[in-house]
């Protein structure tokens, strides 16, 4: 469970369209899923101590953020055969525990995580509302120790995104576990 950091934002980029399955077993798209003022695709899973240290915060970081027009969607691309904590049923489980505010969806094939170049839980992909990334960096500076007080990096930074369209020039990479790709060990 070696730590690893995602590239610095490509401001700009598009973001590339996604059609995955939601545990309430709905579909969820790329277009629908964007908000008037952005959307926050977020690559996450249960296992990693890196998202449950923040998990709390995360969720009430995202229902400010839906206030602000910023729409949310998380994926797991791991490969749940290795890591089992991270299967659709536990997926269900921890969304329904925790009353995520957002799509939880399963990246089976791993093909979206591998078209965002996602290389971490978590890795934040925050978007305007052209869908051009303007954030790519870290939730705050806590790692897997919850902070004590958050610098809210990821909050700020959507804020921003909602009310310029623009993401902040300065941004912290994000850091946490390595996917885990299918075939790898």
């Amino acid at each position: 469970m070696a730590s690893i950091s995602p590239p610095v934002c490509d401001f700009g980029w598009k973001a590339p369209d996604f059609n995955l399955p939601n545990v309430d077993g709905h579909t969820v798209n790329l277009k629908d899923s964007m908000g008037p003022n952005g959307l926050l695709v977020m690559f996450i899973c249960n296992h990693c101590p890196y998202v449950k240290a923040i998990l709390p915060r995360l969720i009430a970081d995202v229902k400010e953020l839906q206030m602000l027009g910023v729409n949310t969607v998380a994926i797991m691309s791991n490969d749940p055969a290795e890591y089992p904590e991270d299967s659709p049923e536990n997926m269900k489980k921890v969304a329904q525990e925790m009353a995520f505010p957002f799509p939880y969806l399963l990246d089976e094939t791993q093909e979206i995580a591998k078209k965002y170049d996602a290389v971490c839980t978590p890795d934040f992909f925050g978007f305007n509302n052209n869908f051009e990334l303007q954030y790519r960096g870290r939730f705050d500076e806590s790692r897997k120790e919850t902070a004590t007080q958050s610098t809210r990096d990821l909050y700020k930074a959507m804020k921003l995104v909602s009310e310029t369209g623009q993401g902040p020039a300065e941004q912290i990479p994000s850091i946490g576990c390595s996917m885990k790709w299918k075939g790898e060990k």
